[in-house]
């Protein structure tokens, strides 16, 4: 850091309506604007925000598949939105704003590419990564120098809550820090659902409301011990809660399907009808 500590401010709202016009700067001080003046971008923390990243993130990977032009550029700018939302919350607080974030990505670049910055000479695909690998390690002891504590789990590799549980009972396991088999998972199972169903339990939707920050913990803790049984079944919990989803939509579009080609709606059903489709439905899949 210079002797000059540098300013944090947020960038100024743009005025009036303003032009797509492709440039970084305008769309710093369009977010500025839009958290002036928008009420729901003015409610959003960066807590808040987590659940979008992670959308975008899904969104752009099937906008790739789809090798859809439109639809990869659209989703490449959720993603930058998120980004750009981020730095202008914390430029609000007077943390860091994005020339902070974009060099300190050039930085990680510059170093973790000695082959082609410095006189390090790597040959092929599996040097560079073993090369990449050192340097992480390297990164980590540089944090650990200025304090910065390195637990184990920490090293567990990021992705969906249903990816990190699976990762972090997985390497607690190989550390000791595991229980019984299966029957021991579906016990702990229990025991969280019994918890939840307490926290439930005769209690007026004014006060789950004021109790809501325990119900969504002891909620986690179910999902926790869910995935834990698929880590003793050896299955993966993404893929199956992923193998769930697709079966919903399927099944769900059948219903839509027969409706429709009853000339009715979605809208225009109950529940009644719409559970004798899904049994349909499931009978449709097995035929």
């Amino acid at each position: 850091m210079s002797i000059i500590e540098k300013q944090i401010s947020a960038p100024t709202p743009v005025q009036g309506k303003p032009a797509a016009s492709g440039k970084l700067n305008d769309l710093l001080a369009l977010m500025a604007r839009l958290r002036s003046d928008c009420p729901w971008d003015k409610k959003q923390s960066n807590h808040s925000l987590i659940p979008y990243a992670i959308e975008e993130a899904y969104e752009l990977g099937e906008a790739v598949q789809s090798d859809d032009d439109e639809d990869i550029k659209g989703e490449l700018g959720d993603v930058l939105l998120q980004v750009v939302f981020h730095c202008q919350l914390y430029a609000e607080q007077g943390r860091f704003d994005i020339s902070d974030v974009i060099a300190t990505l050039q930085e990680k670049l510059i170093r973790r590419h000695p082959h082609v910055f410095e006189a390090e000479t790597l040959t092929d695909e599996a040097a560079v990564k073993a090369r990449w690998d050192e340097i992480k390690v390297e990164e980590q002891q540089a944090r650990a120098a200025r304090g910065k504590p390195q637990r184990r789990l920490d090293k567990t590799k990021a992705g969906s809550a249903l990816m990190q549980a699976q990762e972090v009972q997985k390497q607690a396991s190989k550390l000791g820090f595991d229980g019984e088999g299966v029957s021991g998972a579906f016990d702990k199972l229990d025991e969280e659902i019994a918890e939840l169903k307490d926290e439930l339990t005769d209690k007026s939707p004014e006060e789950r409301k004021a109790n809501i920050a325990d119900i969504e913990k002891e909620l986690g803790d179910c999902m926790f011990a869910l995935v834990n049984v698929a880590r003793k079944l050896n299955l993966d919990a993404e893929t199956a809660t992923l193998t769930c989803v697709h079966k919903f939509k399927s099944r769900f579009g059948y219903i839509e399907e027969q409706l429709s080609a009853a000339g009715k709606r979605l809208e225009d059903s109950d529940i009644n009808e719409m559970d004798a489709l899904w049994e349909a439905a499931k009978q449709h899949e097995r035929a």
